[in-house]
């Protein structure tokens, strides 16, 4: 427990924000930097959630947190630097702290609510310093992009 207390203050003094994270289980090897987070995941920061099966934290030799990794029916919102609100859904997402990107895989639904665009695909990836998101299909399933055309 007192692991996990240590982690939580370091990962919330990193990141400027305050991270919480909630989850039915907890275990950290602090040789490897590893902290996995298992059963109704939760993370909650500032406008930001995720929500997901299983939480992986992988930290730096400074215990700064380099990637996470969410695996297992992720729900997901997010906001941009510029102001742009996501949410959705996908079975594996990898999050990275120090460019700001989340890639997503696996039956992905990514909504831009600002503009109500969405993107459909097996692998998306989402850039918030840029406000930027690319996409691939699966082998035999293109990528599936829905806008709203408003009449003039």
């Amino acid at each position: 427990m007192k692991y996990f207390i240590v982690l939580m203050i370091l990962i919330t003094s990193l990141i400027s924000q305050e991270l919480k994270i909630k989850a039915n289980e907890f275990s950290s090897d602090e040789k490897k930097g590893v902290s996995t987070f298992v059963g109704e995941v939760d993370i909650l920061r500032s406008s930001d959630r995720l929500q997901a099966s299983k939480v992986t934290v992988y930290t730096d030799k400074k215990h700064q947190p380099t990637k996470f990794i969410a695996v297992g029916n992720v729900d997901f919102k997010i906001k941009t630097q510029d102001g742009s609100r996501y949410e959705g859904k996908a079975q594996k997402v990898i999050y990275n702290p120090a460019k700001k990107e989340y890639y997503f895989y696996k039956n992905v639904s990514l909504k831009q609510l600002n503009s109500k665009k969405e993107i459909i695909g097996d692998e998306v990836v989402l850039k918030t310093i840029d406000g930027q998101a690319y996409a691939k299909g699966a082998k035999k399933e293109p990528v599936i992009m829905i806008f709203e055309i408003k009449d003039k």
